[in-house]
C-alpha cells in the first residue's frame, strides 16, 4: 500500500511525529514539540504533525500524557490472581499504582480511591474454581461510589453475575477472559484488549487533556502498550530474545520477548501465577528528571555508588527534579546525566530479571541478543555516551541476575519502537522496514 502516514507519540514532556511512506518504510518527515498540556494538547500535537510534512495525512496517536493509564489491581490473593492481574496491567501498558487481595473492606475501599486510578482490573479465581471472593468485591465496588471503570478478568463462571452486580450499581464494566484460567496458565491477551478499550472509551477524554473529541478520536492506545507491540513485532521478526529498556523523566520502563521455554511452562518449575513471555515492567521511582531522586537512592541502597558521590549526585538529583526541563548545557551536565541514566538502567534490569520476592516473576535475560536503548536521554546524548550507559548496565555481575551473554547493543534514536506498534495492526510491512531502517544496527535476514 502506498501514502504517508504520520504517527504520534504524545508524551508528558514532548510530543514526537514520524511520517512514514507506507510503500517503503522509510521517513518522510520528523519533529518533536513540547506536550501543550496546558492548554489543549491539539495544540502542540498540531504544530509537530506541521514541522514534521505530516499535514493532510492520516495521523495515528497513541498517548501517555497526564500520566498515562493509571491501573488498580483487585484480586483473589495476593501470590496468585492478583500477581496474574499486575503483570496483565503492565503488559497493557498501564502504571499500576495499586495491587490488593482478598475480600476489600471499607479500609480497603478507602485505600483504593486514594490511589486515583484510572481502571480498576477485577480478577480472582481459576475458571469454574471458588467465586466468593471475587463476587464480594464485584459488589463492593458496585457500592463504593468510585466512578472508575471495571475490566471483570476473572472466574469466567461467575462472569455474568459479576457483571450483573456492577452495573447495578452503575460502574462501567468490560467482562473478557480469566487473566488466570488455569493454576500456571497466565493469558493476558483479552485483558490487555480490554484494558485499551477502557481507555480509550473512559480515560483519555476524562483526563481533559483536549477539548472536543478529535483527540480522543486520534489515539490507539496508551504508548507503553503501543511500544511493547512494536516490541513484539521486531522481536516475531527477529526469531530471537530481546530486550529493551526505556530511561524517562519520571520512570525508567523495561520490555522483553523471551523465547517460551516447556519446562517453565508446564514442568516443576512451572510458577502458579503463570509467566508472561512478553512482557513490561515499569519502575516509577527511576527517571531522569521526576524520578531522578529515586535513582540516587536506588542505587545508595544496591551498593552501585562509588565512595563521596552520593552527595554530589542527591544535589544533582534534586536540581532535575526541581526543574524538569532542565538540558544538559556542557560535558559536565552529560556526565551526571549518563551516571543517573546508567544506575537507573541498571536498577531498572536488576527489578525486571529478578522478579518480585523468592523471584516470582522474574525473566531469564542470558539469551537476549538485542538490547536496545531508547528515551530521550539516549536519543540526544553526545557521540558514545548511550552505548557507554547500556554496557556499563550490561556488565552488572554482581546484581544478582545473568546479564546477557552475547548481545547487540542499539539506540532507538527515531523512536521508531512506538511508530511500528501503531503500524504493525494493519501495516506490518511497512512497520518492519522501517525497524530495518532506522535501527541498522540489526543485519538480520529476516527482517
Amino acid at each position: 500500500m502506498s501514502g504517508l502516514v504520520a504517527c504520534a507519540d504524545v508524551g508528558s514532556t514532548f510530543t514526537k511525529v514520524l511520517v512514514v511512506d507506507l510503500a517503503t518504510g522509510e521517513l518522510a518527515g520528523a519533529a518533536a514539540h513540547r506536550t501543550t498540556t496546558g492548554t489543549d494538547v491539539l495544540d502542540g500535537l498540531d504544530a509537530a504533525v506541521a514541522a514534521a510534512g505530516g499535514t493532510g495525512y492520516p495521523l495515528r496517536v497513541c498517548s501517555s500524557a497526564g500520566g498515562g493509564l493509571r491501573l488498580a489491581v483487585v484480586g483473589y490473593e495476593r501470590l496468585v490472581t492478583a500477581t496474574a492481574g499486575e503483570r496483565v496491567g503492565l503488559s497493557a501498558g498501564a502504571r499500576v499504582v495499586h495491587v490488593c487481595a482478598g475480600d476489600l473492606d471499607a479500609a480497603g475501599i478507602a485505600e483504593l480511591r486514594a490511589s486515583r486510578p484510572d481502571v480498576i482490573l477485577l480478577v480472582g479465581g481459576t475458571d469454574g474454581g471458588d467465586a466468593q471472593v471475587l463476587l464480594h468485591n464485584a459488589g463492593r465496588l458496585a457500592r463504593a461510589r468510585l466512578r472508575v471503570p471495571v475490566v471483570a478478568a476473572g472466574n469466567a463462571h461467575a462472569s455474568d453475575e459479576v457483571v450483573a452486580l456492577l452495573s447495578a450499581g452503575g460502574v462501567p464494566v468490560v467482562a473478557t477472559g480469566n487473566v488466570l484460567p488455569r493454576i500456571g496458565v497466565l493469558d493476558p491477551g483479552p485483558a490487555r484488549a480490554a484494558i485499551r478499550e477502557v481507555f480509550l472509551r473512559h480515560v483519555i477524554g476524562g483526563k481533559r487533556l483536549s477539548r472536543g473529541r478529535r483527540f480522543g478520536s486520534l489515539v490507539r492506545g496508551a504508548t507503553p502498550e503501543v511500544v511493547l507491540t512494536g516490541v513484539e513485532l521486531l522481536a516475531d521478526r527477529l526469531g530471537g530474545d530481546l530486550a529493551v529498556v526505556d530511561v524517562g523523566g519520571a520512570t525508567t520502563d523495561v520490555y522483553s520477548v523471551l523465547t517460551p521455554d516447556a519446562d517453565v511452562d508446564s514442568g516443576p518449575r512451572r510458577a502458579v501465577a503463570g509467566t508472561l513471555w512478553r512482557s513490561r515492567t515499569v519502575e516509577g521511582d527511576l527517571g531522569m528528571r521526576h524520578g531522578a531522586a529515586g535513582v540516587v537512592e536506588a542505587a545508595a541502597a544496591q551498593r552501585l555508588l562509588a565512595d563521596g558521590e552520593a552527595g554530589p549526585l542527591h544535589e544533582a538529583a534534586a536540581a532535575r527534579t526541581a526543574d524538569p526541563g532542565l538540558l544538559a548545557a556542557d560535558e559536565a551536565g552529560w556526565a551526571v546525566d549518563a551516571r543517573i541514566a546508567e544506575l537507573a538502567t541498571t536498577v531498572a534490569l536488576r527489578r525486571h530479571a529478578r522478579g518480585g520476592p523468592g523471584g516470582s516473576g522474574g525473566r531469564d535475560l542470558r539469551d537476549v541478543r538485542l538490547v536496545i536503548g531508547s528515551g530521550g536521554v539516549l536519543r540526544h546524548a553526545p557521540p558514545g555516551m548511550a552505548a557507554r550507559v547500556l554496557a556499563a548496565a550490561l556488565s552488572d555481575h554482581a546484581g544478582g541476575w545473568a546479564p546477557p551473554r552475547s548481545a547487540e547493543v542499539v539506540v532507538d534514536s527515531d523512536g521508531v519502537l512506538a511508530v511500528a506498534g501503531l503500524l504493525a495492526g494493519d501495516h506490518p510491512d511497512a512497520a518492519t522496514a522501517l525497524l530495518r531502517s532506522r535501527l541498522p544496527a540489526v543485519r538480520l535476514a529476516s527482517l
